[in-house]
């Protein structure tokens, strides 16, 4: 979107006629949508710009819920922002820190922002880009304390704020085309400088769950988060706003509240031992945290090969951290042994799972060519180096009860 196509929909036209629109649904007719709005008089323009937007919103319902109904987004900004339940996670923070006044430098859409704003902190909002920044301003318009600057992150003036949350832009979009970077050193703004602000105040840095570690600042608190079963964002936070004794955490978010597993720093991880009667694939935050040590003598299990993040038990036990498995039996790792057992067993419907292993599940999925009517779930992975490939059966998952931080 270019600064002509907002100015068109900020207006009271465009505005009236993207709210009049029905939610945007997978089977909506574009073709038939765009005809219809063309002969009411629209501008191509107009009903481009309102017909993106109200795709956006039907998207952005999975992180903003019933507020996405009432912002507006760019593609870069939606795929990039924090989820608002998340975001509530961040604002907590500050708000039981003292801290009354946060900058968001690099505001984006204003996700993180709109969550600080609720919680009645005063925010300033800083983003670079002209139209992402007009966008943002629009979301926080319910909110007095919150303001929005077109400036960049390091030409914001902090005097009087107590705190920053930067949540660095790690895609690049050139040609139309948006690309992540790898590098954190190519991150906007840098790490040198969002890290540095913490000499002077209380700061949260949002990061990729997959950021190398080797970045992370020492004597800091870092904090995986995952929501639903996927790990969204590394959190490394500073200051009045990292809890003290705290460097390592795995924040695993559900439908029933929130579970942490805490420890001061990464986790010596549990022996090996032979497969036991279950076995247990630790959450991804669990996994990028290094506590999968912890959690194994939290319970009594072990790991099942080194370097591989399954746990094996001969007790069941229920965590958020982890999803069980109880072990049927061991299948074959011969490709053509291990379809003869399946077939035996009249099974149709194949979940594999894998770890240590090189096999592409999808490819082998097919290659089996299973046509029965039983469906189950098949592990490949290692015992003690070995491989191995494991019919397991899916274990219900404990309930999250909310403690989150």
């Amino acid at each position: 979107m270019d600064r002509a196509e907002l100015v068109e929909l900020l207006s009271p036209e465009g505005l009236r006629l993207l709210d009049s629109l029905p939610e945007w649904q997978a089977k909506t007719d574009i073709v038939g949508a765009v005809s219809d709005l063309r002969r009411r008089g629209h501008s191509p323009s107009l009903v481009a710009a309102v017909l993106t937007q109200s795709k956006l919103r039907a998207r952005a319902k999975a992180k903003f819920g019933d507020f996405a109904a009432r912002m507006l987004f760019t593609e870069a900004g939606l795929e990039q922002a924090t989820r608002l339940r998340v975001a509530a996670l961040h604002a907590g923070r500050f708000s039981r820190a003292g801290v009354g006044h946060v900058a968001d430098l690099g505001c984006g859409i204003g996700g993180d922002s709109l969550a600080l704003a609720a919680v009645d902190l005063e925010v300033t909002s800083a983003e670079a880009d002209e139209v992402t920044a007009a966008i943002a301003a629009y979301n926080l318009t319910p909110f007095e304390k919150a303001r929005v600057v077109h400036e960049r992150a390091e030409d914001v003036h902090l005097g009087g704020i107590g705190g920053a949350w930067l949540d660095p832009a790690r895609r690049v979009t050139s040609g139309g085309r948006t690309r992540r970077l790898s590098d954190a050193s190519d991150y906007t703004p840098s790490l040198d400088f969002a890290f540095g602000l913490a000499d002077r105040m209380a700061v949260g840095v949002k990061l990729g769950p997959g950021t190398d570690r080797d970045v992370i600042p020492p004597g800091v608190e870092a904090q995986w988060v995952s929501v639903g079963g996927d790990v969204v964002e590394l959190g490394v936070w500073f200051g009045a706003v990292a809890r003290p004794g705290i460097g390592r955490a795995a924040l695993v978010v559900g439908d029933h509240g929130a579970d942490e597993l805490t420890a001061a720093a990464d986790s010596e991880d549990a022996p090996v031992g032979p497969l036991g009667e279950y076995l247990y694939e630790p959450d991804g935050a669990v996994i990028r945290a290094r506590l999968i040590g912890d959690l194994a003598r939290g319970h009594g299990a072990w790991m099942l090969s080194s370097g591989i993040a399954y746990l094996t038990a001969d007790t069941a036990f229920e965590s958020p951290f982890a999803q069980g498995f109880r072990v049927l039996e061991r299948l074959p790792v011969d490709e053509r042994q291990l379809r003869q057992a399946l077939r035996a067993r009249d099974i149709g419907t194949l979940e594999i799972k894998k770890r240590g292993s090189d096999v592409d599940p999808a490819a082998l999925r097919t290659r089996l060519k299973l046509q029965g009517a039983a469906s189950a779930t098949l592990v490949m992975t290692r015992e003690e180096g070995r491989h191995v490939a494991l019919l397991v059966e899916r274990m219900p998952r404990a309930g999250q009860v909310s403690s989150a931080p």
